[in-house]
């Protein structure tokens, strides 16, 4: 792999999903030597109305609350918007000042500092509701506190278990919601494309990326095309939690950064996306030629100086001239 010089994926067509930070991310794989396709897979929407929000700042503000967990950067700013009107900002801000507050990662963190607020802990890399717990438990016991949880486009019922297993009672806030995008065929064209082979390398900076690029393949009747067209293609996933959907939706993961961040998902993609093609291809053309010429592949590996080794003749539970040791 290219881990030495600079990192450039060599012309190759990347796919990528991000919305918010499309264009920045466009901007990154051409600066890297690739051909950007950004096509949103998901889009944020607030909530209207929200009473629920107001109730809970309302809680918030009359010392109901003893932590507040903020997961999201995006979340931080709807929950502000929809209750400006009834909690005013300075009664708001003095109470969060006065609980404890949790963020998740450094975007929750950035959008309560650009408010003068500091979070009391903020929670390490790979930023996952596991290491969230993990920050919880080594400040202090959970049991009788009440907490506000904002939550995701998307409901953790993980998170809300672990803590109500420690003995917190769990208020979750809904400020906005995931949705597939207005205009689908931006989307539509890049599942086509990967199906068809014209993209060797797929980016995922969320897991709901691959649960709307999953949904809009069926409607397209084709998800089982793209599942096998992921075996020729270079997936690289921006950390834990949507690696493990990937693999939920038997799809691969090829390679995670070393943060959880956008900027070091596309570096560590150009650095080692040419060879990892290589290599993924050249083993898919083995195993296509296994499934269409399983008697040739069967005649090649019997020829092949490894067949009769000790080792291999143990694996086949055949007498081997010496007993094989492995370790």
């Amino acid at each position: 792999m290219n881990l030495t010089g600079k990192p450039d994926f060599g012309g190759l067509h990347v796919a990528a999903f991000e919305n918010r930070r499309r264009e920045e991310m466009s901007r990154m794989i051409q600066r890297h030597g690739g051909v950007p396709h950004v096509s949103p897979a998901l889009e944020e929407v607030p909530v209207g109305t929200n009473p629920q929000a107001v109730q809970a700042a309302q809680e918030l503000v009359a010392g109901k609350f003893d932590l507040v967990i903020f997961l999201t950067g995006v979340g931080v700013e709807y929950f502000l918007q929809q209750v400006q009107e009834a909690v005013s900002q300075q009664e708001l801000f003095s109470a969060l000042g006065k609980v404890v507050t949790v963020a998740r990662g450094p975007k929750p963190t950035a959008a309560l500092k650009k408010r003068g607020l500091t979070p009391s802990l903020t929670v390490p890399e790979p930023n996952t509701w596991r290491e969230l717990i993990d920050t919880l438990d080594a400040w202090g016991s959970l049991a009788g506190r009440r907490i506000l949880v904002q939550q995701y486009g998307a409901s953790n019922p993980q998170l809300l278990q672990a803590l109500q297993a420690r003995g917190a009672q769990v208020v979750p806030l809904v400020v906005y919601r995931w949705a597939l995008p207005q205009d689908l065929q931006p989307l539509e064209e890049n599942i086509r494309a990967l199906v068809e082979g014209r993209r060797q390398v797929a980016l995922f900076t969320s897991a709901q990326q691959v649960v709307h690029l999953c949904q809009v393949a069926r409607r397209l009747g084709l998800d089982q095309p793209l599942q096998k067209a992921f075996h020729q293609v270079v997936v690289g996933s921006i950390g834990p939690t949507t690696s493990e959907v990937l693999r939920q939706h038997a799809l691969p993961v090829d390679l995670e950064p070393e943060h959880p961040h956008m900027g070091h998902l596309v570096r560590t993609a150009a650095q080692q996306a040419k060879q990892l093609l290589e290599q993924k291809r050249a083993v898919f053309r083995v195993l296509d030629q296994a499934t269409q010429e399983p008697q040739s592949v069967a005649h090649q590996l019997r020829n092949h100086p490894s067949w009769n080794s000790p080792f291999m003749k143990a694996c086949r539970m055949e007498p081997a001239e010496v007993v094989p040791v492995w370790l």
